[in-house]
């Protein structure tokens, strides 16, 4: 990041920013789908919006729902990634690629030609890998990953919200024939039923927009918990898992994000997308109006917004 972001940062206005770009946003909020396919997801109200930020010199700021709880679906993908990562280092990625898939984030279109190795670990098909690669290890999976990202976000209260769980696994037929082909091809080592069970459950745990500020700010430092002192991953590991973000994290509208936004970012289909401007911050954003390729309408907009009113885009 160029060394004018860091020294603008103390001079900026975050709290007039934010509002600025949730007024600017606002026509588009409740203008996306609710993501329907999963029930419990179906009945969140479409009306929310709120968005927060995390600077690396302490400070936080926030606005509109920023403080509610939401289920952070795929953004627990990094999470994830970086125990797989700790799991197997660089072994990782014999069974999972590298490269964006350029198909939604559920096709199983790919795992023929390429024997089951998933694209990327954001895709439904990679991260499932990664959540075989954390069980082989750690059989108390969940709870290391709950104790992790509480850690990182420095609250001991986040926890998997069961309905939305229930509601998955009730709905997930198509995550069930991806990990049963995946083992096919001997990609999938722990049972079925466990890998599953763990995705389910990891997808569904609900953080606020203010916890996932707080949680990615390591990405924003090198791998570094500022809070803590903790180097949490190697600098290396997170610029890879940032450029990994970059590439891949907003499923196949990864080009456009890019293009428009110019940060890492994760989304969720809960209506979450967390992303960073390294060296100096991390911010989250919560629309539950999703657009068709399943990334927040309105938080897509917000976060455009934010790195054309400050130029902080890492390009």
């Amino acid at each position: 990041m160029r060394a004018e972001v860091s020294e603008t940062i103390a001079g900026t206005d975050f709290d007039a920013l934010l509002a600025r770009i949730a007024d600017d946003v606002q026509p588009l909020v409740s203008q996306g789908k609710v993501a329907s396919y999963i029930p419990r997801l179906a009945q969140v109200p479409a009306d929310r919006f709120g968005m927060a930020v995390a600077t690396l010199d302490g400070r936080r700021f926030s606005i509109g729902d920023a403080g509610t709880a939401f289920s952070i679906q795929s953004i627990s993908k990094v999470f994830s990634l970086s125990m797989a990562l700790d799991a197997l280092g660089g072994d990782l990625w014999q069974r999972v690629g590298r490269e964006p898939s350029g198909s939604p984030y559920n096709s199983l279109v790919q795992l023929e030609d390429e024997r089951g190795i998933p694209r990327n670990p954001f895709i439904n098909a990679g991260a499932l890998v990664v959540a075989d690669v954390v069980l082989s290890k750690r059989r108390d999976g969940l709870d290391a990953l709950l104790a992790f990202i509480r850690e990182r976000a420095g609250n001991a209260d986040i926890q998997v919200d069961t309905d939305v769980a229930e509601s998955e696994a009730l709905a997930g037929f198509r995550n069930a024939a991806l990990t049963n082909f995946i083992r096919s091809f001997g990609n999938i080592e722990q049972p079925v039923e466990a890998v599953l069970d763990f995705y389910f459950r990891q997808c569904a745990i609900a953080m606020s927009c203010e916890d996932l500020a707080l949680a990615f700010l390591h990405q924003a430092d090198g791998g570094r918990c500022r809070r803590t002192g903790v180097q949490v991953i190697s600098p290396v590991r997170a610029r890879r898992i940032n450029s990994l973000m970059l590439t891949c994290g907003t499923y196949d509208a990864a080009g456009d994000f890019a293009f428009h936004v110019g940060l890492p970012a994760k989304s969720g289909v809960g209506g979450g997308i967390a992303a960073v401007v390294p060296g100096a911050l991390a911010l989250a954003v919560w629309s539950p109006g999703l657009d068709e390729r399943g990334n927040s309408l309105a938080g897509t907009a917000a976060l455009a917004r934010f790195t054309e009113l400050t130029g902080w885009s890492i390009f």
